[in-house]
């Protein structure tokens, strides 16, 4: 495989609207993000991963983009974004744009030229159609939108705030491109492609993703925009196997650097159901779909590593344990420490590094989401009860992530001074940067360490994954080999204390490279696991 250099990167995401408000308009914005660069630096980060920041009237949260060439007023000017990028690179960081090209915002001008007659040039950009058909809005209802004036429907995959493009249409196809050299000459570092695996969608046939055009669209854009420049380009494919993942990633391909597969993500819930119908997580099968998709990708291909994002509830409320100080710092350290030993490129979403938790507000009204209440008033009117409602609100809400960032013990946690547009969690008094960066034994100190051992290691980086223990209950545990150096990663993934033994492996010596607990013993025939315990060694 030939060596690139997001391989050994590590991204942070950041969603600007959370993170650090410069101004103390209770939103987080551009200046915010400028003011702590250093401190991104200091935890060794490579690469920022940055939420749609264009112009848009926030339907849903800057993902209905109104101008792919100007940026939002609530997070500042162009001055500011050509800044960010310039203090960034100073630091050795660079900027990963979020490209929104499924749709746009109806307030797009293309949308509103296209409203205005049948025979408009723009009419094309968009998918519409005399008659609705079965498909359906990711947030709930028909995907078709009933416009009056010219007595058609709309696709709106998402919000009816969001008309889906038609990429059949290629004056559209230019414009895209047009956009995005416009922003490889400002001079990002690469992109995360937002629900790119819809753009080839046969709305006719019911085709959301993966349509049969879809790689075709990849391939033009890649050839006419960042093909040729050495970026980081990222999918996000919800439909994505391993067998397509290559389609996308290999080198032959010419398509992206790497895709989001989330096949692991839809476990902890009923199969077949909505996100919201709740089950408990089997290890087993986590276990078997991560290994998976090490191996498949092994010589072809390339995984990006992530347990949260934007849209995910956070990890360590989810498949770790927030019930205690303890358990929450242990079990965090113990998610990252599986994760970054693994092949590919890891994500860290902003408060991971950290062990921010999930939110629970009493009342629906204190929510922003619209995904959560559209669903809200989907599931009252289908006589389900507000408390079962608000459980899987708990359990899987994308406002979990979205919560402000925790950078102190003061006012709003540091965020703003004034109010800000989410609550913050309750428990930002202790769980917080201020804590983090002044305890040695943080969570944070534990993500710089699993950062640098990447780094330091190409074996990490590079290395054979062979999964160790598919069928047990508790442990999760893989060897990492490359040119006969071997890394070998256990863990315990409950609170209960397991055993973990080493069979079949030879070794003369052993060293411990990083592990949650001080004292963690090298008895690898017959290794007692405390509660979350996951430690990193290399044998000899």
């Amino acid at each position: 495989m030939k060596k690139r250099w997001w391989h050994n990167s590590v991204v942070y995401q950041i969603y600007p609207r959370s993170f650090n408000d410069s101004n103390n308009d209770g939103i987080g914005d551009i200046r915010g993000i400028i003011e702590k660069l250093d401190y991104l630096k200091e935890l060794g980060i490579d690469v920022v991963w940055l939420s749609p920041v264009y112009k848009s009237p926030n339907d849903d949260n800057g993902y209905d983009i109104s101008d792919y060439r100007d940026i939002m007023d609530e997070f500042g000017s162009m001055g500011d974004m050509e800044e960010l990028i310039l203090e960034s690179k100073k630091r050795g960081i660079k900027i990963l744009m979020d490209l929104v090209l499924n749709h746009t915002s109806d307030e797009h001008k293309w949308f509103i030229e296209a409203k205005k007659s049948k025979d408009n040039k723009y009419r094309d950009y968009y998918v519409w159609r005399k008659e609705p058909n079965g498909l359906k809005s990711t947030f709930g209802g028909s995907a078709f939108e009933y416009h009056k004036e010219s007595g058609e429907y709309y696709l709106h995959l998402f919000s009816k705030k969001q008309p889906d493009l038609n990429f059949e249409n290629k004056d559209l196809r230019k414009e895209i491109y047009d956009m995005i050299n416009f922003w490889i000459d400002k001079g990002v570092g690469g992109f995360r492609l937002d629900v790119i695996d819809l753009i080839g969608k046969v709305p006719d046939k019911e085709i959301k993703e993966n349509g049969p055009k879809l790689h075709e669209y990849l391939k033009e854009m890649n050839k006419e925009t960042f093909g040729d420049k050495d970026l980081l380009t990222v999918g996000e494919t919800w439909g994505a196997t391993p067998e397509i993942a290559k389609l996308y990633s290999s080198e032959e391909e010419k398509e992206l650097s790497m895709v989001f597969q989330f096949e692991h993500i839809s476990l902890d819930k009923i199969p077949g159901k909505r996100k919201w119908d709740l089950k408990k997580l089997d290890l087993r099968d986590l276990k078997r779909v991560l290994s998976k998709w090490q191996i498949e990708l092994k010589s072809d291909g390339w995984n990006s590593l992530f347990w949260n994002n934007h849209d995910l509830p956070r990890i360590v409320s989810r498949w770790g344990k927030d019930d205690s100080e303890k358990n929450r710092v242990l079990s965090s350290k113990m998610l990252g420490t599986i994760l970054h030993g693994m092949r590919g490129t890891p994500y860290i979403y902003q408060g991971e590094e950290i062990g921010m938790t999930n939110i629970r507000f009493k009342d629906i009204e204190d929510y922003d989401d619209i995904e959560i209440k559209n669903m809200y008033k989907e599931r009252i009117a289908l006589g389900y009860s507000h408390e079962d409602i608000m459980e899987s609100i708990y359990a899987k809400g994308r406002d979990n992530a979205r919560t402000p960032m925790q950078w102190d013990d003061s006012l709003n946690a540091g965020f703003t001074k004034n109010k800000p547009w989410l609550k913050v969690n309750e428990n930002y008094k202790t769980i917080n940067v201020k804590n983090a960066l002044e305890d040695k034994d943080s969570i944070f100190y534990h993500y710089k360490k699993l950062i640098k051992l990447r780094k330091e290691n190409e074996t990490i980086i590079y290395g054979d994954y062979t999964p160790l223990d598919l069928e047990s209950k508790n442990t999760f545990s893989y060897l990492r080999e490359l040119n006969g150096d071997r890394i070998l990663v256990v863990s315990n993934f409950y609170e209960e204390e397991t055993e973990f033994n080493l069979k079949g492996i030879e070794y003369r010596d052993l060293e411990i490279l990083i592990s949650n607990y001080k004292d963690s013993s090298k008895e690898l025939k017959s290794l007692k696991l405390r509660p979350f315990e996951a430690i990193m060694f290399r044998l000899k």
